[in-house]
């Protein structure tokens, strides 16, 4: 009897500590990932690649939506994105040397703003794009060089070591490269719910009004669970799902913003996004993009809207 009890206390704390292992080491988690575009299409683990967490992914696309908005280049979004890898890892934290804090550790003290304002990622990314764009030629500098002219840093070489990582980032936040950004879903409480007021918000506050064209976009429900974003309800499902449709001006923008949904999509309870003949969706989630067997699979040109299937509430 003795045995079998200190076989199972054996086997027990095994279970324990390999549920640990992987929890420390974020098998369980939900995480986001970067390819390269001789990667992403098909998932291939050979090709460059950057992991990150959803809240990092999320910081990152809004980097990429203001400039978006800013009608920024691409060289923009990677200087911003390098420097805010390195300041705050995309974390948008409270602290940090002296009164530094936010994306890019900003001081209150040197004229950035209030703690407030500094804390809301769209002002702290827009006071950066303000700095950034008053540097001449800033584009044809060193990434190191602008991203120290605007930050005043003690360590103005350590922005160079996050380039390619930024690079990566922003051929996929800028939809230039087609499912080249993927995250796994990690586990919903009952009861959350997508919410498509706060993603129609979201959208118009990091990318401007006109992301919605008629300020509203378009709304309609699908069942939960069911195999579409296009408001068609499989026979045997009747829960409704709540959806925004979002337009796309073409297929980089139609990329853009698929990006940036499934940068957000754990946070605000995204669970199906489809454009351009591709679909990520919550509950195959390690499958990344796949395939929908309409439009454009490759990712060419590509018309129509990007469509957001959210979470019903239990």
């Amino acid at each position: 009897m003795l045995l079998r009890i200190s076989v199972a206390c054996v086997v027990l704390l095994t279970v324990v500590a390999y549920v640990a292992v992987r929890g420390m080491t974020g098998e369980d988690a939900a995480v986001c990932t970067a390819r390269s575009a001789g990667g992403g299409a098909d998932g291939s683990r050979d090709a460059p690649s950057y992991r990150l967490k959803p809240v990092q992914a999320a910081n990152a696309a809004t980097i990429a939506a203001v400039a978006s908005q800013r009608g920024l280049p691409g060289r923009a979004v990677t200087i911003a994105l390098a420097t805010a890898i390195q300041e705050s890892q995309l974390r948008n934290i409270t602290h940090g040397d002296r009164d530094s804090v936010g994306l890019f550790q900003q001081r209150p003290s040197q004229g950035w703003g209030t703690v407030a304002q500094i804390g809301d990622p769209v002002y702290a990314v827009g006071k950066f794009y303000d700095h950034l764009v008053d540097i001449p030629g800033y584009s044809r500098l060193p990434l190191t060089v602008a991203a120290q002219r605007v930050q005043r840093s003690g360590y103005p070489r350590a922005y160079a070591k996050h380039e390619t990582n930024a690079a990566l980032l922003t051929a996929a936040l800028t939809g230039r490269e087609a499912a080249t950004l993927t995250c796994t879903a990690g586990a919903r409480k009952k009861g959350e719910s997508g919410d498509p007021a706060r993603v129609r918000e979201r959208l118009t506050r990091e990318f401007g009004r006109d992301v919605l064209a008629d300020g509203t976009g378009s709304l309609g429900t699908s069942a939960a669970g069911g195999g579409s974003a296009h408001g068609v309800r499989p026979a045997g499902h009747t829960e409704a799902q709540p959806a925004v449709s979002v337009p796309a001006k073409g297929r980089r923008q139609g990329w853009e913003l698929a990006h940036w949904a499934v940068a957000n999509a754990e946070g605000l309870h995204i669970t199906r996004i489809s454009y351009g003949g591709r679909e990520w969706s919550a509950g195959r989630s390690r499958e990344g993009w796949r395939s929908t067997g309409e439009g454009d699979a490759k990712g060419g040109a590509s018309r129509g809207p990007v469509r957001l299937l959210l979470a019903a509430g239990h």
